[in-house]
């Protein structure tokens, strides 16, 4: 490269000499005159110097100096032209210029001039002085002076004496050979480049190679053409977990896990042979023992003869993905809680086993499976108590079909399967007997023991012949004929199943028939508050009179519309009904509060909002305040965006408020709790009607009434029967309440009579204007459970033998009363000796308990009721330990 800059300097001078000496020739007449003149003026200036040297007294004075140089600054041209005056010499010493062009070689006495002039110019020296300076340096100005114009002398001649023509040609003719020189020369050097660039190149090639193999993520791993490994690079030492001296002169045959057989690595070496390479998926074991999935390439390379020298294998570690990939797989096909197929997978096998039946001519047994009475077990223990139960059942069903079989979880608590190869009626009754018996025999969670059964309905292919969907159908229609039969049992499909389906058709008719006939009627449950006995509000509920049926219970009607059409315009016809009552009464001096029913297709239909507003246009001196809209918790499980969206919507731009119903029956109360936007949470009367008697439902509903005060929402129980409930849940913190024990639902004319003559609660205006401590509120809290308790127990033994009332928790530790003493015990809040003596005597009572009930259940009826006595003076030393604890 450096050598490639010199020619080409070099030539450029070279050219550029001949175009100076050419430009030169065209101009010789006007650099011969410009020369002569300087020369002339150069010699002129020395003579001068001399001359001022020896005869002081010509030098004009300083101003007539300074006005020579004003002269010569003014008109420099004229002044050249000027010979043998003082104004050529003080325009040569003014022109700093030309001084410095002339002493080249004497820069130092060029600078010297310059600072003298410089001095003259600016007056600070007088002509005089200024020559008196100069005559110490002439020597070295007219030295200098001589010896520049020499060559130029030298020069000037050459020029003159040569023809134009003949320096042209000269120039033309040395500039040839030295392009020809350097051109030569450039070839050589690019030859030479050439091969240094690719040296470089190859080097370059070699480092890249070796970094491809030392930092590359995937493993790599050369061997000999014996298959002996030579080398390995770091990602192989990180993946398998062999060091580099430990692998070097081993077999790949170290890394095996197993998993492949004798004819995979045949088929894998054949491919090598005949191709040069293979590619696949393999399963190795590293140093560790771990399992690994490689991603492997395997190449084989050979000499110029074609023998194979070595093999290289590439391979990236892929566990992770397939991992993923597994994982991918088992939820696109898999249920995620049973690891059954999904429907998806269910599809598939549905199809590869028609087109078995087809080829053997077999049978296809279809079966939709459903447990019976599953809902209880979630609502009473869990959501995930009904999963590990449904997990159970699951492998309960795989252990009684075979491996060609397929069972698969269609959703809930719903099964199908595929029964193959079904030669007779007898095969597929005997699989179906044995998965009813297994499904029936106890479940035990967490130490409770479950009793479930399961309803199943069949078809066969081809005999009943359509697609899957129709199938599946047919066998869900058997289903629903095992459960109308009794349950735990099995049905085969016939077309006479079809009949549910009609009848359904025929009710949704009738219903809706009884809508445009005027048949329903809307009952009104007061709600009050039983601290202040004020009446606050009514719960519309539906009634349906027919007229050859009578009334007709919710329950035997409404499951038919759920999801049909006509669900939203019996829900649109309950809340214009509710309205206009709203309105009569209101005309009446009667303001009260109304909540209506909303179920969650009606919420979530399009039309709700606008026909709510239409409904509240209609009936304008109704305050939108009074209307309240129950939202079942149920309900809420679906779009709970949706949902919320909607009653925000209804209550700021309507001004109805919103409660959410049987609140604690769903699986995500907490969620709904915080999202929806709810003025009230109703517990629901499920919880309140056993809450004297279970402390898990006493624990649930002081679980919600501290929920709801924690979220700012008022809180209102129903299903209230008796004093008690009140009372109880007056002393929990719940003041607002609705039930049998209060008023049964009545029709809107009963209301108005109801409320002139409704008394409230004395024991429940006591209890709520007394104020209790905590202590004190505990105490009567634990005397009420106990009177409930003692009442239980005495109502179950002076019962008839044939009464089905069961008998109140006796387990000391389980019972109500037990939870209250651990409870309490672990607070702190009362003296640790009170407890233990309320303790002990606890234990007793249980144990006179336990006693009644073994006479009484072994028949001994007669002393086992005597014994009650004993039980009831032990209830009196336990209210003696009761009394004592508040001292």
């Amino acid at each position: 490269m450096i050598i490639n800059k010199l020619l080409t300097a070099l030539m450029l001078l070279i050219a550029l000499f001949s175009i100076i000496v050419a430009a030169s020739t065209f101009k010789i007449s006007k650099t011969s005159k410009l020369h002569q003149l300087n020369t002339q003026h150069l010699k002129y200036v020395i003579q001068l110097n001399d001359l001022i040297a020896s005869n002081p007294n010509v030098i004009p004075d300083t101003e007539a100096l300074k006005n020579i140089v004003q002269k010569i600054k003014a008109q420099p041209q004229e002044c050249i032209e000027q010979s043998g005056s003082i104004d050529l010499f003080i325009m040569r010493l003014i022109n700093t210029e030309s001084i410095i062009t002339i002493c080249k070689k004497d820069v130092k006495l060029a600078d010297e001039l310059i600072k003298k002039i410089t001095l003259f110019e600016q007056g600070k020296v007088t002509s005089a002085n200024m020559i008196a300076n100069l005559n110490q340096s002439s020597d070295r100005f007219k030295a200098n002076s001589i010896e520049f114009i020499k060559p130029v002398d030298k020069l000037s001649d050459f020029i003159l004496k040569t023809s134009t023509t003949s320096i042209i040609i000269l120039s033309v003719v040395f500039f040839l050979i030295a392009f020809a020189i350097s051109k030569a020369i450039s070839n050589v050097v690019v030859s030479m480049q050439k091969t240094s660039n690719e040296l470089l190149l190859s080097e370059e090639k070699l480092q890249l190679s070796s970094r491809v193999f030392r930092d590359t993520h995937e493993g790599i791993m050369i061997t000999d053409a014996q298959q002996l490994i030579v080398d390995v690079n770091p990602a192989f030492t990180d993946i398998t977990g062999y060091t580099h001296d430990e692998i070097i002169g081993q077999s790949p045959k170290i890394l095996s896990s197993g998993k492949q057989s004798t004819q995979f690595y045949a088929q894998m070496w054949n491919s090598i042979t005949q191709h040069g390479h293979w590619r696949g998926e393999v399963w190795n074991r590293t140093k560790q023992g771990k399992l690994y999935s490689e991603l492997l390439n395997i190449s084989s390379l050979t000499n110029n003869s074609g023998a194979v020298t070595h093999y290289v294998a590439v391979f990236s570690d892929i566990t992770s993905i397939k991992k993923q990939q597994d994982k991918l797989n088992l939820m696109a096909h898999y249920d995620v809680l049973t690891k059954l197929p999904n429907r998806a997978l269910f599809i598939d096998r549905f199809h590869q086993s028609i087109a078995h039946s087809k080829r053997t001519g077999f049978q296809l047994a279809v079966c939709f499976l459903d447990l019976d009475d599953f809902k209880p077990v979630n609502d009473n223990y869990g959501h995930e108590a009904g999963d590990r139960l449904l997990v159970e059942v699951a492998d309960r069903i795989m252990g009684c079909i075979r491996e060609e079989d397929t069972v698969s979880r269609q959703g809930g608590d719903e099964f199908a399967i595929l029964l193959n190869d079904i030669e007779t009626t007898s095969q597929y009754e005997v699989t179906m007997q044995r998965i009813h018996q297994v499904l029936a025999q106890p479940y035990f969670i967490d130490g409770v023991q479950h009793i479930i059964t399961a309803s199943s309905g069949i078809t066969l292919y081809p005999t009943d012949n359509g697609d899957i969907d129709t199938l599946l159908r047919h066998a869900d229609h058997a289903m629903y004929q095992s459960k109308l039969s009794g349950k735990h049992r099995s049905q085969l499909y016939s077309p006479d199943s079809d009949q549910r389906i009609i009848q359904k058709h025929l009710q949704l008719e009738e219903i809706e028939q009884a809508l445009v006939q005027r048949e329903f009627q809307l009952y009104y449950q007061p709600k009050v508050n039983m601290v202040t006995g004020k009446v606050f509000g009514a719960e519309a509920l539906i009634r349906w009179f027919h007229p050859e049926k009578g009334l007709i219970p919710p329950l035997d009607f409404l499951p038919y519309i759920d999801g049909t059409p006509l669900e939203s315009k019996i829900g649109e016809w309950v809340i214009n009904e509710a309205l206009h009552q709203l309105e009569d009464w209101q005309q009446q001096g009667i303001a009260i509060e109304v909540s209506v029913n909303i179920s969650s297709n009606h919420l979530l239909s399009s039309s709700f909002f606008t026909v709510l507003e239409k409904c509240l246009a209609e009936h304008p001196s109704v305050d939108a305040k009074c209307l309240q809209l129950e939202i079942l918790e149920s309900s809420a499980l679906g779009d709970i965006n949706a949902i919320t969206k909607i009653i925000e919507t209804c209550q700021n731009l309507l001004g109805v408020s919103a409660s959410l119903d049987d609140f604690g029956t769903g699986y995500s109360s907490l969620t709904h709790l915080r999202s929806l936007p709810v003025n009230t949470i109703k517990i629901d009367q499920s919880f309140v009607r056993d809450m004297l008697d279970d402390p898990s439902d006493y624990s649930i509903i002081d679980g919600v009434i501290s929920l709801s005060k924690s979220f700012n929402r008022n809180v209102i129980a129903e299903g209230v029967e008796t004093t008690k409930h009140g009372l109880l849940l007056i002393l929990m913190g719940c003041e607002q309440a609705q039930g049998y024990g209060i008023a049964k639902p009545m029709p809107a004319t009963d209301l108005c009579h109801w409320l002139d003559s409704y008394l409230p609660n004395k024991q429940w205006l006591i209890c709520g204007t007394t104020n209790l401590n905590m202590k004190e509120k505990s105490l009567e809290i634990f005397k009420l459970i106990t009177s409930q308790w003692q009442e239980s127990i005495r109502a179950k033994v002076e019962a008839t033998p044939n009464n089905v009332k069961p008998w109140p928790i006796l387990d000391s530790t389980a019972c109500h009363c037990g939870n209250w003493i651990r409870l309490k015990t672990q607070e702190q809040l009362f003296a640790r000796g009170s407890m233990l003596r309320l303790e002990n005597v606890h234990d007793e009572i249980h144990a006179i308990a336990l006693e009644i009930q073994r006479k009484y259940q072994s028949g001994d009826i007669k002393t086992a009721r005597a014994d009650l006595s004993v039980l009831a003076l032990a209830f009196g030393v336990m209210n003696n330990a009761i009394e004592s604890l508040n001292t």
